[in-house]
């Protein structure tokens, strides 16, 4: 068995890719995304019949946008990464030393650590 979910029109063998539920205390027909998982109580539809699905009389069809294809980075996200880097790229401002009373001559470093000698 195929993992696609084909179309649950009779004959067609396509692939599905909108679902069509429908809301009876309304009379509404909700055709949107193709769901995450097949329900008993919906129908799968391929892109032919999704968009030539018409409704009983007296009722209303409810089309929901699908899901957007990722087409990749948008202007935004290619903007937000290069302030990120120029962020990162910049000095850090300096910083005001802590006034630490010293008791001694400091006779050697290591990195930020100092070895004070008492006079």
């Amino acid at each position: 068995m195929s993992p696609a979910r084909r179309c649950s029109r009779t004959a067609c063998s396509r692939s599905a890719v909108a679902t069509l539920t429908y809301v009876y205390a309304d009379q509404t027909a909700v055709l949107g995304p193709l769901s995450t998982y097949a329900e008993p109580h919906a129908y799968d539809l391929c892109e032919a019949h999704s968009e030539r699905l018409s409704a009983p009389r007296g009722w209303d069809v409810l089309r929901l946008a699908r899901e957007p294809v990722d087409t990749g980075p948008s202007n935004d996200d290619l903007l937000a990464l290069a302030d990120a880097v120029r962020e990162a790229g910049r000095p850090a401002p300096p910083r005001q030393a802590a006034a630490v009373p010293e008791t001694g001559r400091e006779t050697a470093r290591k990195g930020h650590l100092r070895v004070l000698r008492p006079e």
